[in-house]
């Protein structure tokens, strides 16, 4: 089982724009850091659509979805996200909400079940891997709570899609030392026209 952290992100560093809001979960100026991934077949597929391209970017999405047997994400994802998740959310599988607030677990259509975990980031992950079995589990975000599970050590691997775009300011990956310092060994790069790919193992 591994660890995983998977963004999209500006050439600039940036992983949302400013003024996130529940109504504008990626802030303004962020639809390049996404529209690339909008028309992916895998994308579209889990969102209960047809049809998009069949590429590479479709086969790297595809393979992180196949791989992910549970997710980790903060509240505040989870409140920006609720709303246009639906009642078929497109994660298929259990998802651990860091949450400061009980809340009954809400089971959703395809697979997706919240759960909200209020005694830390040690507890949520440790019920993700328990749920995900032989499967990896994800840290979804936001960009605080995998700061925290990055300065914790508890990451395997990370994986950032780096877009051809300049946000000029917004929502950083990494801010300050809330990260930790850490060693990494590369694992692979993919480039394609729409973004590169790049692979990281943590080395402990």
């Amino acid at each position: 089982m591994t660890v995983t952290a998977d963004f999209a992100i500006s050439l600039d560093g940036y992983i949302a724009g400013t003024g996130v809001t529940l109504d504008n979960p990626g802030g303004d100026g962020a639809e390049p850091l996404f529209e690339w991934i909008h028309n992916l077949a895998s994308w579209r597929e889990r969102q209960g659509m047809t049809g998009g391209e069949e590429n590479r970017d479709s086969e790297l999405m595809r393979e992180w979805f196949d791989a992910t047997g549970a997710v980790v994400m903060g509240r505040t994802m989870y409140d920006t996200g609720e709303e246009f998740w639906g009642d078929n959310p497109p994660f298929r599988t259990p998802v651990f909400v860091l949450t400061h607030s009980p809340r009954p677990t809400l089971v959703k259509e395809g697979g997706t079940t919240f759960t909200f975990v209020t005694d830390g980031i040690h507890s949520a992950l440790d019920r993700a891997k328990s749920a995900a079995g032989e499967r990896n589990v994800d840290i979804a975000g936001g960009a605080s709570t995998v700061r925290q599970y990055l300065g914790a050590g508890l990451v395997d691997e990370l994986q950032l899609h780096v877009v051809p775009a300049l946000l000029g300011d917004g929502l950083r990956l990494f801010d300050g030392t809330a990260t930790g310092r850490r060693r990494v060994e590369q694992v692979r790069v993919v480039e394609t026209p729409l973004a590169t790919h790049l692979k990281y193992r943590f080395t402990h």
